[in-house]
Parts: structure tokens; C-alpha cells; sequence
């Protein structure tokens, strides 16, 4: 199986058949056992009983299986200050009530120097994440907001993700959060939707089974490959075409568990 990073190098070969399969793992097990399985998204409380319902509508029911939820680990209740120096800071506004120790936040969660934030006057907040996709075949995945659930109360800000071929550049994620109003506190539960993955097929209209999938020593070697490429060039696209020559043909091994133990 040839890959290839752009979809149009695949146009005039045989269609793809059945499934596409992407996988996930945690790059960090170390309380891998707080984060959720990626899960497909749902209508809640869908009503079927009318044949008009919204929730029995082809369109509704075809988008909605496209889309994956990833939930938030722990919780989070923060408040946007600046030290004695004027430097951008956060406080746990749950203090010693907090579920997660304030050391281990501090290893997760960052805000980003200053000067890197987008606009000014917005910081720009960075959760780290152990989530990970790739798949064998050519799948480019977007990261994006959870738009399809509701929020009882707004975030003071905007998410904002990316595209990338998970085929050839599979990296863990990152919740990266502009804060544009941080007069008011961050504040996202355990459980509550963090963003959304989707993902971009050949030919589109296939459909995406997403399983997590066995970390191999194929797997763990590509990923040392291109680990932290983002600190030495300023265009890691640029990088693609090196990576899909180096890369194994296949990665993606479902992992197997026995469901009797």
C-alpha cells in the first residue's frame, strides 16, 4: 500500500473499500486511567418518536457519526492573573478542593509566552494531552470545538484546533484555548466535552471506525522520528514527504482484549 499526503496523488487508483480505520493510543500511560475514550457523538435525549424528528434525518445522523467527542480528564477552575512582575499567570480557584494536585496542573497545563499569543491582549492557553491518531492510509484529521453541545455556562473564550494527515504526522494533541475575556473564570469539568476530531476520508463518503491501537515498536519509533520537529523548523508540512519515505507500511494494530478476564 502506497501513501500519500495529498488526497489529489490518489485520484484515478482503485477507491477505497469498507471502513476507514483510524487508531488511538495514550503516548503517556502514566494515569492513563483518568482519560476518556474518544466516543463517537450522539444526539442526547434524541426523539424518535416523530418520523420529522431531527434525530431520524439522514443529514443529522450521517454528520454526527463523523464526529468524535474527547472529554475533559479533570477539572478545571481557573482564574487569569499576572504576578508580582507583571507576567501571565493562572490560580486554581479550587484550591485545596481541587481533585488534581496543583504540581501535576502545573506539569499539564501552560500559558503560552506572551508574545506567541495570536492577539494581543488574549492569552493563549495549552492543555497537554496524551491523545494520539494515525491511521495506514491517507486520513487528514481537524480539530474542533465542541459545537454540538451545550454549555450552561459559556467559555470565556474561543478553542482553537488544526488539520494534519494523521498518516504520516501523528502527534499527541493539545487543547489550546484563547481566553478573550479573562475577567471571568475558566471552568471545564471532569466528563465535559473538550473539543471534537473529525476526520477527511478518500473517497468521502466512507465511513471512519476509530479503535485504540497497540503502541508497536514500529509505532514507537516513528513517533521518536518526528517528535518535537515543531522546535527545530518553523513549517513542519514541509516535513511531510520525508516522513511518509521513512514511514512503516503499517501502524495501526487494533489492540485485542480478552472480555472474559
Amino acid at each position: 500500500m502506497q501513501l500519500s499526503v495529498r488526497f489529489e496523488n490518489t485520484q484515478g487508483t482503485e477507491p477505497g473499500k469498507g471502513p476507514v480505520q483510524v487508531g488511538w493510543f495514550l503516548n503517556q500511560m502514566k494515569a492513563g486511567i483518568v482519560y476518556f475514550p474518544p466516543e463517537r457523538v450522539r444526539s442526547v435525549d434524541m426523539n424518535k418518536t416523530h418520523a420529522k424528528s431531527a434525530s431520524r434525518c439522514p443529514a443529522v445522523v450521517n454528520m454526527e457519526s463523523r464526529y468524535f467527542v474527547v472529554r475533559c480528564p479533570f477539572d478545571l477552575n481557573l482564574e487569569f492573573v499576572r504576578d508580582k512582575d507583571g507576567k501571565p499567570a493562572m490560580r486554581n480557584l479550587n484550591g485545596d478542593r481541587s481533585g488534581i494536585r496543583g504540581n501535576k496542573l502545573r506539569e499539564k497545563l501552560h500559558i503560552a509566552a506572551e508574545h506567541e499569543w495570536r492577539y494581543p491582549g488574549v492569552p493563549t492557553i495549552q492543555l497537554e494531552l496524551p491523545y494520539t491518531f494515525i491511521a495506514d492510509e491517507p486520513v487528514y484529521m481537524s480539530q474542533v470545538a465542541p459545537f454540538m453541545h451545550y454549555a450552561k455556562t459559556p467559555l470565556p473564550g474561543t478553542i482553537f484546533g488544526g488539520r494534519f494527515p494523521i498518516n504520516v504526522w501523528p502527534r499527541p494533541l493539545m487543547w489550546a484555548f484563547e481566553w478573550v475575556d479573562h475577567t471571568k473564570p475558566l471552568v471545564v469539568n471532569r466528563g465535559d466535552p473538550l473539543f471534537y476530531v473529525t476526520f477527511e476520508t478518500m473517497p468521502q463518503d466512507r465511513s471512519v471506525v476509530v479503535q485504540e491501537v497497540e503502541q508497536t515498536e514500529d509505532l514507537k519509533n516513528y513517533m521518536e522520528l518526528i517528535s518535537g520537529a515543531v522546535n527545530y523548523v518553523n513549517q513542519t508540512f514541509s516535513l511531510f514527504e520525508a516522513a511518509e519515505a521513512r514511514r512503516p507500511k503499517k501502524l495501526v494494530c487494533p489492540v485485542k482484549r480478552d472480555r472474559s478476564e
